[in-house]
């Protein structure tokens, strides 16, 4: 069918109803990164298309997706054309491909290395504008049988309770513990904080003869090994 003679031809769409009808005609792969925006946020304004306003957004963020889904709902408010209804649906949608990703990446079920650890929780923590801390409870075969997330913090730091940590340990039977935490400055240096915590949870399993096997700081790149560093 010719895209000229057919009634679906794209010039004879309105300029916000032309990203939905281009998805249904010609698939979700042919779309532009503000073709896609512009379905999420619905429509434009007085001066301009939901396209052209999803591009004015997408420029701000040096048209980078991964940019654009760390910002609030506050943040993408300060674009002119975007009010709360708009940017929670923008928020919302990059939400929905993270947690998608986070699915997929899921693939490490044995740890062999401090890497194994890093692939498997960076997908989830890794670009989180606060801290959370996460612990990987194995067996003696060093397989996975649980992670779980235990607390959130804010941008510099979270709380963790040891007695938290170890109750979830016996219930899932584990005989060792990696657990990991995340830098959203990006500075993948340990603290003094992160220092006696790691040295408080390595003390409180040696009667319960369940072993600390490591403590990660992920960042969005990259992370740093209390156990390659020698440090435990």
């Amino acid at each position: 069918m010719s895209e000229e003679n057919s009634s679906f031809s794209i010039k004879n769409w309105s300029e916000n109803d032309r990203p939905r009808e281009k998805l249904i005609v010609q698939g979700k792969n042919s779309l532009t990164d503000a073709e896609l925006v512009a379905i999420l946020i619905g429509s434009g304004n007085r001066d301009e298309s939901a396209v052209d306003l999803s591009r004015r957004i997408l420029s701000g963020v040096d048209h980078k997706i991964d940019r654009l889904g760390k910002l609030s709902v506050k943040q993408l408010m300060q674009f002119k054309g975007i009010g709360e209804a708009k940017a929670i649906t923008i928020v919302a949608g990059l939400e929905l491909g993270r947690r998608r990703r986070n699915e997929g990446e899921e693939v490490v079920t044995k740890i062999t290395s401090s890497k194994d650890v890093f692939n498997l929780l960076n997908p989830i923590i890794g670009d989180l504008d606060h801290e959370e801390f996460w612990v990987l409870f194995l067996n003696n075969a060093n397989k996975v049988l649980q992670k779980k997330q235990i607390s959130i913090g804010g941008k510099t730091g979270t709380l963790v309770d040891a007695r938290i940590v170890y109750r979830f340990a016996l219930e899932y039977g584990a005989t060792g513990i990696i657990i990991a935490h995340n830098h959203p400055s990006g500075n993948r240096t340990p603290s003094v904080s992160d220092k006696e915590l790691t040295q408080k949870l390595k003390l409180a399993g040696i009667s319960l003869d369940i072993k600390v096997l490591d403590h990660l700081i992920i960042t969005e790149k990259n992370y740093f090994s209390f156990a390659d560093e020698s440090l435990l």
